[in-house]
Protein backbone atom coordinates (compact mmCIF):
# COMPACT_ATOMS: atom_id res chain seq x y z
CA UNK A 1 0.00 0.00 0.00
CA UNK A 2 3.02 2.24 -0.42
CA UNK A 3 2.17 5.80 -1.39
CA UNK A 4 -1.50 5.47 -0.52
CA UNK A 5 -2.96 8.64 0.96
CA UNK A 6 -5.25 8.31 3.95
CA UNK A 7 -8.11 10.75 4.42
CA UNK A 8 -7.42 14.07 6.11
CA UNK A 9 -9.84 15.52 8.63
CA UNK A 10 -9.84 19.24 9.32
CA UNK A 11 -10.82 20.29 12.83
CA UNK A 12 -12.48 23.65 12.35
CA UNK A 13 -12.45 25.75 15.52
CA UNK A 14 -13.37 29.42 15.34
CA UNK A 15 -13.42 31.45 18.53
CA UNK A 16 -15.31 34.60 19.33
CA UNK A 17 -14.37 35.38 22.92
CA UNK A 18 -15.32 38.39 25.02
CA UNK A 19 -12.61 38.77 27.66
CA UNK A 20 -13.78 42.21 28.76
CA UNK A 21 -13.60 43.03 32.44
CA UNK A 22 -14.06 45.92 34.84
CA UNK A 23 -11.39 47.71 36.85
CA UNK A 24 -12.70 49.27 40.05
CA UNK A 25 -10.58 51.91 41.78
CA UNK A 26 -11.54 52.78 45.33
CA UNK A 27 -10.88 52.42 49.04
CA UNK A 28 -11.35 49.34 51.24
CA UNK A 29 -12.98 47.27 48.52
CA UNK A 30 -13.35 43.95 50.35
CA UNK A 31 -17.07 44.43 50.87
CA UNK A 32 -17.46 45.42 47.24
CA UNK A 33 -15.64 42.25 46.14
CA UNK A 34 -17.90 40.03 48.26
CA UNK A 35 -21.03 41.79 47.02
CA UNK A 36 -19.92 41.27 43.41
CA UNK A 37 -19.36 37.57 44.05
CA UNK A 38 -22.83 37.30 45.62
CA UNK A 39 -24.23 39.03 42.53
CA UNK A 40 -22.66 36.46 40.21
CA UNK A 41 -19.19 37.76 39.32
CA UNK A 42 -17.87 34.17 39.40
CA UNK A 43 -21.07 32.63 38.13
CA UNK A 44 -22.35 29.79 40.29
CA UNK A 45 -18.95 28.87 41.71
CA UNK A 46 -18.92 28.41 45.48
CA UNK A 47 -15.26 27.59 46.12
CA UNK A 48 -12.46 30.16 46.19
CA UNK A 49 -8.69 29.81 46.44
CA UNK A 50 -7.23 33.00 47.91
CA UNK A 51 -3.59 33.25 46.79
CA UNK A 52 -1.35 35.79 48.50
CA UNK A 53 2.11 36.39 49.94
CA UNK A 54 3.42 36.34 53.50
CA UNK A 55 3.11 40.12 53.96
CA UNK A 56 -0.35 40.65 52.51
CA UNK A 57 -1.88 37.57 54.16
CA UNK A 58 -2.90 39.16 57.46
CA UNK A 59 -3.50 42.67 56.06
CA UNK A 60 -5.94 41.88 53.25
CA UNK A 61 -6.13 38.22 52.23
CA UNK A 62 -7.38 36.87 55.54
CA UNK A 63 -10.21 39.44 55.85
CA UNK A 64 -11.33 38.47 52.31
CA UNK A 65 -11.09 34.78 53.21
CA UNK A 66 -13.11 35.28 56.40
CA UNK A 67 -15.73 37.34 54.58
CA UNK A 68 -16.15 34.52 52.05
CA UNK A 69 -16.68 31.98 54.84
CA UNK A 70 -19.21 34.24 56.54
CA UNK A 71 -21.24 34.31 53.34
CA UNK A 72 -21.28 30.52 53.18
CA UNK A 73 -18.64 30.00 50.50
CA UNK A 74 -15.87 27.42 50.73
CA UNK A 75 -12.42 29.01 50.76
CA UNK A 76 -8.77 28.42 51.59
CA UNK A 77 -5.70 30.67 51.73
CA UNK A 78 -2.54 29.68 49.90
CA UNK A 79 0.50 31.69 50.97
CA UNK A 80 4.02 31.91 49.57
CA UNK A 81 7.03 33.96 50.76
CA UNK A 82 6.87 37.58 49.58
CA UNK A 83 9.22 38.91 46.94
CA UNK A 84 10.25 38.42 43.31
CA UNK A 85 12.41 35.43 44.28
CA UNK A 86 9.19 33.48 44.88
CA UNK A 87 7.83 34.04 41.36
CA UNK A 88 9.08 30.67 40.11
CA UNK A 89 7.85 27.43 38.61
CA UNK A 90 8.62 25.79 41.95
CA UNK A 91 6.28 28.13 43.85
CA UNK A 92 3.60 27.60 41.20
CA UNK A 93 3.88 23.84 41.61
CA UNK A 94 3.81 24.15 45.41
CA UNK A 95 0.52 26.08 45.32
CA UNK A 96 -0.99 23.75 42.72
CA UNK A 97 -0.08 20.73 44.85
CA UNK A 98 -1.61 22.40 47.91
CA UNK A 99 -4.81 23.11 45.98
CA UNK A 100 -4.97 19.50 44.76
CA UNK A 101 -4.37 18.27 48.30
CA UNK A 102 -7.44 20.22 49.39
CA UNK A 103 -9.35 18.67 46.49
CA UNK A 104 -9.69 21.77 44.35
CA UNK A 105 -10.73 20.95 40.82
CA UNK A 106 -12.20 22.97 37.94
CA UNK A 107 -15.19 24.17 39.97
CA UNK A 108 -13.26 26.96 41.70
CA UNK A 109 -12.22 30.57 41.30
CA UNK A 110 -8.84 32.03 42.28
CA UNK A 111 -8.61 35.41 44.02
CA UNK A 112 -5.15 36.98 43.79
CA UNK A 113 -4.58 39.39 46.68
CA UNK A 114 -1.36 41.39 46.61
CA UNK A 115 1.14 43.08 44.35
CA UNK A 116 2.57 42.23 40.97
CA UNK A 117 4.30 39.02 42.02
CA UNK A 118 1.02 37.66 43.39
CA UNK A 119 -1.11 38.67 40.39
CA UNK A 120 1.47 37.34 37.91
CA UNK A 121 1.79 34.00 39.69
CA UNK A 122 -1.88 33.49 40.57
CA UNK A 123 -3.01 34.45 37.08
CA UNK A 124 -0.62 31.87 35.61
CA UNK A 125 -1.91 29.21 38.00
CA UNK A 126 -5.49 30.08 37.02
CA UNK A 127 -4.62 29.67 33.35
CA UNK A 128 -3.31 26.13 33.76
CA UNK A 129 -5.05 24.63 36.82
CA UNK A 130 -7.74 22.27 35.58
CA UNK A 131 -6.86 23.59 32.09
CA UNK A 132 -8.12 26.97 33.19
CA UNK A 133 -10.23 28.41 36.00
CA UNK A 134 -11.48 31.99 36.46
CA UNK A 135 -9.60 34.46 38.64
CA UNK A 136 -9.98 37.88 40.21
CA UNK A 137 -7.21 40.39 40.95
CA UNK A 138 -7.30 42.41 44.17
CA UNK A 139 -4.30 44.71 43.77
CA UNK A 140 -2.78 46.15 46.93
CA UNK A 141 0.29 48.01 45.60
CA UNK A 142 0.89 51.01 43.38
CA UNK A 143 3.09 48.84 41.15
CA UNK A 144 0.30 46.31 40.62
CA UNK A 145 -2.15 49.15 39.97
CA UNK A 146 0.19 50.58 37.33
CA UNK A 147 1.26 47.37 35.70
CA UNK A 148 0.72 43.77 36.71
CA UNK A 149 -2.98 43.72 37.57
CA UNK A 150 -4.09 45.06 34.17
CA UNK A 151 -3.57 43.48 30.77
CA UNK A 152 -3.62 39.74 31.39
CA UNK A 153 0.11 38.99 31.19
CA UNK A 154 0.98 36.27 33.70
CA UNK A 155 4.33 34.56 34.15
CA UNK A 156 7.08 33.19 36.36
CA UNK A 157 10.81 33.87 36.38
CA UNK A 158 13.65 31.43 35.77
CA UNK A 159 17.33 31.74 36.73
CA UNK A 160 18.06 32.70 33.12
CA UNK A 161 15.40 35.35 32.55
CA UNK A 162 12.25 36.93 33.92
CA UNK A 163 8.70 36.45 32.64
CA UNK A 164 9.56 34.12 29.74
CA UNK A 165 7.33 31.30 31.02
CA UNK A 166 3.70 32.30 31.14
CA UNK A 167 0.53 33.06 29.22
CA UNK A 168 -2.05 35.73 28.51
CA UNK A 169 -5.00 35.27 30.84
CA UNK A 170 -7.63 37.89 31.57
CA UNK A 171 -9.27 38.21 35.02
CA UNK A 172 -12.97 38.45 35.76
CA UNK A 173 -12.41 41.82 37.42
CA UNK A 174 -9.63 43.95 38.92
CA UNK A 175 -9.96 45.81 42.23
CA UNK A 176 -7.42 48.53 42.93
CA UNK A 177 -7.58 49.33 46.64
CA UNK A 178 -5.85 52.68 47.18
CA UNK A 179 -6.35 52.33 50.96
CA UNK A 180 -3.89 49.42 50.85
CA UNK A 181 -1.13 51.77 49.71
CA UNK A 182 -1.10 53.24 53.22
CA UNK A 183 0.35 49.94 54.49
CA UNK A 184 3.26 49.98 52.03
CA UNK A 185 6.82 50.95 52.98
CA UNK A 186 7.92 54.15 51.24
CA UNK A 187 10.37 52.17 49.12
CA UNK A 188 7.47 50.15 47.66
CA UNK A 189 5.52 53.32 46.86
CA UNK A 190 8.56 54.78 45.14
CA UNK A 191 9.15 51.55 43.21
CA UNK A 192 5.59 51.64 41.92
CA UNK A 193 6.12 55.12 40.55
CA UNK A 194 8.61 53.84 37.97
CA UNK A 195 5.90 52.13 35.91
CA UNK A 196 3.76 55.24 36.29
CA UNK A 197 6.55 57.47 34.94
CA UNK A 198 7.11 54.94 32.16
CA UNK A 199 3.46 55.28 31.11
CA UNK A 200 3.81 59.06 30.99
CA UNK A 201 7.05 58.86 29.01
CA UNK A 202 5.57 56.58 26.39
CA UNK A 203 2.04 57.91 26.00
CA UNK A 204 1.08 61.14 27.78
CA UNK A 205 3.18 64.31 28.02
CA UNK A 206 0.47 66.06 30.07
CA UNK A 207 0.55 63.24 32.61
CA UNK A 208 4.35 63.60 32.74
CA UNK A 209 3.91 67.27 33.66
CA UNK A 210 1.24 66.37 36.22
CA UNK A 211 3.62 63.91 37.92
CA UNK A 212 6.31 66.57 37.96
CA UNK A 213 3.97 69.04 39.69
CA UNK A 214 2.42 66.62 42.18
CA UNK A 215 5.17 64.11 42.97
CA UNK A 216 5.48 65.06 46.64
CA UNK A 217 1.73 64.73 47.16
CA UNK A 218 1.68 61.34 45.44
CA UNK A 219 4.53 60.03 47.59
CA UNK A 220 2.66 61.30 50.66
CA UNK A 221 -0.43 59.41 49.41
CA UNK A 222 -2.74 62.42 49.20
CA UNK A 223 -6.07 60.98 48.00
CA UNK A 224 -6.85 63.13 44.94
CA UNK A 225 -3.50 62.74 43.12
CA UNK A 226 -3.35 59.04 44.02
CA UNK A 227 -6.79 58.48 42.49
CA UNK A 228 -5.71 60.37 39.38
CA UNK A 229 -2.52 58.29 39.11
CA UNK A 230 -4.44 55.02 39.47
CA UNK A 231 -7.00 56.00 36.84
CA UNK A 232 -4.41 57.33 34.35
CA UNK A 233 -2.30 54.19 34.66
CA UNK A 234 -5.34 52.04 33.90
CA UNK A 235 -6.42 54.27 31.03
CA UNK A 236 -3.01 54.32 29.35
CA UNK A 237 -2.46 50.59 29.68
CA UNK A 238 -6.03 49.80 28.62
CA UNK A 239 -5.68 51.79 25.42
CA UNK A 240 -2.59 49.77 24.50
CA UNK A 241 -3.90 46.36 25.54
CA UNK A 242 -7.26 46.92 23.82
CA UNK A 243 -5.45 47.34 20.48
CA UNK A 244 -2.93 44.53 20.98
CA UNK A 245 -3.88 41.98 23.64
CA UNK A 246 -1.27 39.35 22.69
CA UNK A 247 1.75 41.64 22.10
CA UNK A 248 1.82 41.28 18.33
CA UNK A 249 3.16 44.81 17.92
CA UNK A 250 1.92 47.90 19.76
CA UNK A 251 1.95 46.27 23.18
CA UNK A 252 5.74 46.13 23.02
CA UNK A 253 5.75 49.81 23.97
CA UNK A 254 4.88 48.75 27.53
CA UNK A 255 8.42 47.34 27.64
CA UNK A 256 9.97 50.80 27.51
CA UNK A 257 12.85 50.66 30.00
CA UNK A 258 12.46 46.93 30.58
CA UNK A 259 15.21 45.58 28.31
CA UNK A 260 17.94 46.91 30.60
CA UNK A 261 15.66 47.04 33.65
CA UNK A 262 14.78 43.36 33.78
CA UNK A 263 18.39 42.37 33.16
CA UNK A 264 19.58 44.57 36.04
CA UNK A 265 16.83 43.24 38.30
CA UNK A 266 17.97 39.66 37.72
CA UNK A 267 21.69 40.41 38.06
CA UNK A 268 21.06 42.27 41.31
CA UNK A 269 19.64 38.99 42.66
CA UNK A 270 16.50 41.05 43.29
CA UNK A 271 18.20 43.40 45.74
CA UNK A 272 16.69 46.02 43.44
CA UNK A 273 12.90 46.15 43.39
CA UNK A 274 11.25 45.89 39.99
CA UNK A 275 10.49 49.61 39.77
CA UNK A 276 14.01 50.56 40.84
CA UNK A 277 15.45 48.43 38.05
CA UNK A 278 12.95 49.78 35.51
CA UNK A 279 13.92 53.33 36.50
CA UNK A 280 17.53 52.64 35.54
CA UNK A 281 16.27 50.95 32.38
CA UNK A 282 14.26 54.07 31.49
CA UNK A 283 17.44 56.15 31.69
CA UNK A 284 19.18 53.66 29.40
CA UNK A 285 16.26 53.80 26.93
CA UNK A 286 16.28 57.61 27.05
CA UNK A 287 20.06 57.62 26.43
CA UNK A 288 19.61 55.37 23.41
CA UNK A 289 16.79 57.60 22.19
CA UNK A 290 19.15 60.60 22.36
CA UNK A 291 21.84 58.56 20.59
CA UNK A 292 19.50 57.89 17.66
CA UNK A 293 18.26 61.48 17.51
CA UNK A 294 14.74 60.69 18.72
CA UNK A 295 14.91 62.53 22.05
CA UNK A 296 16.44 65.89 22.85
CA UNK A 297 19.12 66.02 25.51
CA UNK A 298 17.08 68.44 27.62
CA UNK A 299 14.09 66.05 27.55
CA UNK A 300 16.31 63.21 28.72
CA UNK A 301 17.40 65.46 31.58
CA UNK A 302 13.73 66.01 32.44
CA UNK A 303 13.14 62.25 32.55
CA UNK A 304 16.12 61.73 34.84
CA UNK A 305 15.03 64.64 37.04
CA UNK A 306 11.51 63.24 37.45
CA UNK A 307 12.82 59.80 38.38
CA UNK A 308 15.13 61.38 40.94
CA UNK A 309 12.29 63.55 42.28
CA UNK A 310 10.39 60.30 42.89
CA UNK A 311 13.40 58.94 44.79
CA UNK A 312 14.25 56.33 42.16
CA UNK A 313 17.80 55.29 41.16
CA UNK A 314 19.09 56.49 37.79
CA UNK A 315 22.54 54.89 37.70
CA UNK A 316 23.66 51.26 37.49
CA UNK A 317 24.87 50.12 40.94
CA UNK A 318 28.60 49.48 41.23
CA UNK A 319 28.02 45.84 42.20
CA UNK A 320 26.50 45.09 38.76
CA UNK A 321 29.08 43.77 36.28
CA UNK A 322 28.51 45.90 33.17
CA UNK A 323 29.78 43.26 30.76
CA UNK A 324 27.55 40.62 32.34
CA UNK A 325 24.67 43.08 31.96
CA UNK A 326 25.33 43.45 28.23
CA UNK A 327 25.20 39.66 27.82
CA UNK A 328 22.05 39.43 29.95
CA UNK A 329 20.22 41.68 27.50
CA UNK A 330 19.96 38.72 25.14
CA UNK A 331 17.47 37.01 27.47
CA UNK A 332 14.95 39.80 26.81
CA UNK A 333 11.77 38.56 25.15
CA UNK A 334 11.98 41.24 22.43
CA UNK A 335 15.17 39.65 21.01
CA UNK A 336 14.60 38.38 17.46
CA UNK A 337 17.06 36.23 15.50
CA UNK A 338 19.73 36.95 18.09
CA UNK A 339 19.40 40.73 17.70
CA UNK A 340 18.85 43.14 20.60
CA UNK A 341 15.73 45.28 20.23
CA UNK A 342 14.76 48.36 22.25
CA UNK A 343 11.59 50.42 22.58
CA UNK A 344 12.70 54.05 22.24
CA UNK A 345 11.15 57.38 23.13
CA UNK A 346 10.15 59.81 20.38
CA UNK A 347 10.02 62.87 22.62
CA UNK A 348 8.30 62.87 26.02
CA UNK A 349 4.89 61.21 25.78
CA UNK A 350 5.54 59.14 22.68
CA UNK A 351 7.50 56.17 21.36
CA UNK A 352 8.79 55.69 17.82
CA UNK A 353 7.02 53.37 15.41
CA UNK A 354 9.91 52.33 13.18
CA UNK A 355 7.84 50.59 10.51
CA UNK A 356 4.08 49.94 10.53
CA UNK A 357 3.31 47.91 13.65
CA UNK A 358 6.96 47.66 14.75
CA UNK A 359 7.84 49.60 17.91
CA UNK A 360 11.27 48.22 18.77
CA UNK A 361 14.55 49.02 17.03
CA UNK A 362 17.41 46.61 16.45
CA UNK A 363 20.45 47.91 18.31
CA UNK A 364 23.99 46.65 17.83
CA UNK A 365 25.58 45.13 20.92
CA UNK A 366 28.41 47.65 20.80
CA UNK A 367 25.93 50.55 20.90
CA UNK A 368 24.13 49.03 23.88
CA UNK A 369 27.49 48.44 25.56
CA UNK A 370 28.48 52.07 25.02
CA UNK A 371 25.30 53.31 26.72
CA UNK A 372 25.65 50.87 29.64
CA UNK A 373 29.33 51.68 30.22
CA UNK A 374 28.43 55.36 30.37
CA UNK A 375 25.85 54.92 33.13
Amino acid sequence: MKGRTMRNFRVSLKKVVDDSYDIEVGYELTTRLIDDIKEGLAGKLKRFAVITDSIVEELYARPIYEALLEEGYKADIFVFPEGEKSKTRETKAMIEDAMLEKEYRRDCCIIAVGGGVVTDLAGFIAGTFGRGVPFINYATTLLAAADASVGGKTAVDTPRATNLIGLFNQPLKVYIDIAAWQTLPKRQIVSGLAETIKHACMADAEFFDYLDRHMEEIINLDPAPCEHVAEKNCQIKYEVVMKDEKEAGLREILNLGHTVGRAIETLSDYKLLHGEAVSIGLVAAASLSVHFGLLKERDMERVVALLEKAGLPTEIPDYIDREALVKKLYTDKKVRDGKLRFVLMDGIGSVREFTPGVFAKEVEEETAREIIMGM
